[in-house]
């Protein structure tokens, strides 16, 4: 349950920020111990947060959900308001990141189109399969004229 502060916005109690931000409160303690969330106040012992703090978490799901790391993360978050070269940094962080996700989209693309190649396989053994030569055919050659049908595995 909220507790409001003198004149402030009510502070929020871990359980209520985690479900709130939908973290779990031992993920809440963890980005407080590594750094990536300040400290909360204390009051009568328990953890008070800021409403603040479930937008702080809401931009550190965002950021781990595009592939950066914790200690990445830490360093955008770090930054105080009027630092211009914050900015600056996530570009910098954007484009060494941008690379590895295109290759991931690339490896992706290419698992589906082999998966999509086994759906239509009528071979009568793995042995016997082109989809488990090395390298696989491209995806051209497996699927055939239209995609699927002649000319894919084991037609």
């Amino acid at each position: 349950m909220s507790n409001s502060g003198p004149g402030g916005p009510p502070a929020l109690g871990i359980g209520e920020l985690a479900e709130r931000s939908g973290k779990r409160a031992s993920q809440i303690r963890y980005y407080e111990q590594i750094g990536l969330l300040p400290e909360p106040v204390r009051i009568s012992g328990q953890r008070r947060y800021d409403q603040s703090t479930v937008r702080m978490l809401a931009a550190i799901d965002v950021a781990q959900r595009a592939g950066l790391s914790l200690a990445e993360i830490g360093t955008l978050l770090g930054a105080s308001p009027d630092d211009p070269a914050a900015v600056e940094r996530l570009r910098d962080l954007a484009v060494r990141k941008l690379p590895e996700v295109v290759a991931l989209i690339e490896r992706t693309e290419l698992v589906r189109g082999w998966l999509e190649a086994a759906t239509c396989c009528e071979c009568p053994a793995l042995g016997d399969c082109p989809l488990f030569d090395h390298p696989p055919l491209p995806a051209a050659q497996r699927a055939g004229p239209a995609g699927r049908g002649r000319g894919g595995p084991g037609r």
